[in-house]
């Protein structure tokens, strides 16, 4: 029987991935998007992931392990949304597809996902604990971490920020922001306020409560981290919720803004990677999972600013680790969302959000 906790509990160990829209292009191997081979005889890894970071990634993750196996890489991209419902409609012959822990949920709720077989993916045993079985033990890792926590302009704002019962403060009066319902950030922060409210267990009746007191002070819920950069660059906010990878643009906008960590936990925000019901590729995409998985992919995302590691084995300097999740302390504090059940209670919670708060 499943419990209204949103958390699986704060696990030890989600960027810039997560819930990007991508450019909505392929680029087409010799043989086009159609998995298993290509015109030339050479074989096809078809993969569905976001338009983001494409010269890293082709120069650093896809061409070595095309080099490596003697394989086209065919990429989709997309956003999560877009992507998911091509599977659904079997119009795409995808073999690996990257996901927000929230629509890879979606994936494997309508059977859409081959279940993994960790014996082929020995990088797993070298991932933070809340990488490895994200949305359940028999399908994909998370192959990075993000956390959610909160961005402010000290010059606008009294005394330090240290948690999230702090945005309730008469300090955030008028020039707040906050995610949109729908965005990813947006369960999160129902959650946050379910527990400020004083719930150890989620009460659905309380965080809309909370987040009804703070509707005042919001300027506006944004949807697009760029919404944010925008008003807190032009002073029309003074902070709020945000994800760890995107401080960097905040701080390009506002030099001495703030990141905080809060003292009662940041959110994890988690990227997949799975295999599509039906490949014929299995065997390979596994092999390409354990190669996103490996230090060397981990440690130059990490180092290209592309994406937080989850393998343990990288070690970081304090410059290089600058603006990502890094470090065990720092993963063992982030809570991570039950998304089974937020994908069930979601239409419901945004009718409702909807009709109360209208944001």
């Amino acid at each position: 029987m499943m419990s209204k906790k949103w958390m699986s509990g704060i696990l030890a160990l989600t960027l810039a991935g997560v819930g990007l829209t991508g450019c909505g292009t392929t680029i087409d191997g010799p043989g086009g998007a159609t998995s298993g081979g290509s015109s030339d005889g050479q074989q096809e890894l078809v993969i569905s992931t976001w338009g983001f970071s494409e010269d890293f990634l082709q120069a650093s993750v896809f061409e070595p392990f095309e080099k490596e196996h003697n394989v086209k890489i065919v990429l989709e991209t997309g956003n999560n949304a877009e992507r998911l419902n091509k599977i659904r409609q079997g119009s795409t012959d995808v073999d690996v597809i990257y996901l927000s822990d929230y629509y890879a949920q979606q994936g494997i709720d309508a059977g859409l996902f081959d279940t993994i077989d960790h014996s082929k993916i020995p990088n797993m045993d070298k991932i933070y604990d809340i990488a490895k079985a994200p949305n359940g033990e028999q399908y994909g890792p998370a192959y990075t971490v993000a956390q959610l926590g909160i961005a402010y302009n000290p010059d606008m704002v009294s005394g330090e920020v240290k948690s999230w019962s702090d945005l309730w403060k008469p300090e955030f009066s008028g020039n707040l922001t906050m995610p949109a319902i729908t965005a990813t950030a947006g369960p999160m922060m129902v959650d946050a306020a379910s527990r400020t409210a004083g719930n150890e267990t989620f009460n659905e009746d309380a965080a809309f409560g909370q987040l009804k007191k703070l509707n005042e002070s919001v300027v506006k819920y944004y949807s697009q981290t760029s919404e944010y950069v925008n008003m807190i660059g032009q002073g029309e906010i003074a902070g709020g919720p945000i994800m760890e990878m995107y401080f960097k643009d905040i701080q390009a906008a506002v030099p001495n803004a703030k990141f905080v960590s809060p003292s009662d936990g940041g959110y994890a925000v988690i990227n997949t990677v799975n295999v599509v019901k039906n490949s014929n590729q299995k065997e390979l995409a596994e092999e390409f999972i354990n190669w996103q998985l490996s230090k060397q992919v981990q440690e130059a995302s990490a180092k290209a600013r592309v994406d937080s590691p989850v393998n343990t084995d990288v070690v970081l300097t304090d410059e290089e680790a600058q603006g990502l999740t890094y470090g065990a302390d720092v993963i063992k504090s982030l809570r991570q969302l039950d998304m089974k059940f937020v994908n069930e209670n979601m239409p419901k919670w945004t009718d409702r959000w909807n009709r109360e708060i209208g944001g």
